[in-house]
């Protein structure tokens, strides 16, 4: 599918005599046309400035670029539009865009770098404008194959069973073909930031394009990514598909005090165990946050407690009673100190030194510790029961 596009976006570069580049209407990239460095007359070709370089560095544009381009009309206009250079926002050359719309509707656009030789009433500009509506026809195809497939994904992580669900992974496996068969697996992203459309409705943004991505669909307020592996215990293009899928919904507006984390569940052979992989990817992204990773992916596999704390039924708030005083936030930093003793199994060196605190002031914090929750630290099942309460607290 992407080398169908590559031979549209050369067909428009070689009609031009520029380079030009294709983005999905969420300014993602999907193909590009080779930059020369200079002509057969010497002359030289409009250099890469820093926001293409970027563009096709990291296949996607910075929101900051996209609300520039738009705010020049591009997701309205019909035909090719001109964007002068500004230089504070990175745009160093100017732009010609020419909407790819398919039925009114825009599905992407194609960049040309303008060097001010091109009149938009150049015949090969319209030519060019019938490659973009070729291209959008094209982009909408594939878009409604992908909405269909990820309407069977979301049928087919139903919990309970029956026929609609069977009927689901039936589709689900003739759309994917071969890849429904192989190694797979399942990211969610969560939660997943909801936009206001243009008719009034809410939907999120549009996940870019990924090699490995085989179906995704909106669920449970997260983005549920099925991703085919490369090798049967191998998590490396799911790892990448959700650092990709995190990047997408940067820059998003989330609910107060949100951020979005991905969750990456066990590798599965074939489709047959959705459901089960569904709840794994859900609960690795609420561990992630709990955690506040570095990355903010996690996967089942590695979760520790949390393997068991996320099967739980989430009834709200309600830590036990004997850790209520100490999960106020007066009590933030004695709770902190409890459960880096905890994970360091109750290891005082270990723990001063994860705490750059002098031993004597962590065993006076414990002390503290057991004085509140009304718990002995040199019994088993009470350090068990304060140190399950602390990780489910952060879920």
């Amino acid at each position: 599918m992407r080398e169908d596009y590559q031979a549209l976006i050369d067909e428009v570069s070689q009609l031009l005599g520029t380079p030009a580049t294709l983005e999905g209407r969420d300014f993602s990239l999907i193909a590009f046309g080779a930059h020369d460095s200079g002509d057969d007359d010497g002359q030289d070709a409009p250099a890469l400035d820093a926001v293409r370089t970027r563009t096709i560095l990291q296949r996607r544009s910075t929101p900051a670029v996209r609300a520039f381009f738009e705010s020049w009309g591009i997701a309205r206009a019909t035909g090719p539009v001109r964007i002068p250079p500004d230089p504070a926002a990175g745009v160093v050359h100017g732009r010609i865009c020419l909407p790819v719309r398919d039925r009114g509707v825009v599905h992407g656009y194609i960049w040309l770098l303008d060097d001010g030789a091109l009149q938009l009433t150049d015949p090969r500009l319209a030519a060019a404008m019938t490659v973009a509506d070729r291209t959008g026809a094209q982009l909408a195809a594939h878009a409604r194959a992908e909405e269909h497939t990820g309407e069977l994904l979301h049928a087919a992580l139903a919990e309970r069973g029956g026929a609609a669900r069977d009927e689901a992974l039936s589709g689900l496996r003739g759309a994917l073909g071969d890849a429904a068969t192989g190694p797979l697996a399942l990211v969610a992203v969560l939660p997943w930031p909801r936009q206001e459309a243009g008719d009034g409705t809410q939907r999120g943004p549009a996940p870019a394009a990924l090699p490995r991505l085989a179906a995704q669909c909106l669920r449970d307020g997260a983005l549920a990514a099925l991703v085919r592996l490369r090798a049967p215990h191998g998590l490396d293009a799911a790892r990448s598909t959700a650092d990709r899928l995190l990047r997408s919904a940067a820059g998003h507006t989330l609910r107060a005090g949100a951020a979005a984390t991905a969750g990456l569940s066990a590798p599965r052979t074939g489709l047959a165990d959705l459901p089960a992989a569904w709840q794994e990817a859900r609960a690795a992204a609420r561990a992630a946050a709990a955690e506040s990773l570095p990355s903010a992916i996690a996967e089942w596999d590695t979760l520790g407690p949390y393997r068991l704390l996320t099967r739980i039924p989430h009834t709200g708030p309600v830590p036990d009673p004997a850790v209520r005083q100490l999960l106020r936030p007066a009590n933030s930093e004695l709770a902190r100190t409890a459960e880096v003793f905890l994970d360091c199994a109750g290891q005082a060196g270990r723990t001063a030194a994860a705490l750059g605190i002098h031993r004597q002031t962590l065993y006076y914090r414990l002390s503290r510790v057991e004085r509140l929750t009304g718990l002995d630290l040199d019994e088993g099942e009470d350090r068990l029961l304060l140190h399950m309460a602390l990780k489910a607290a952060r879920l």
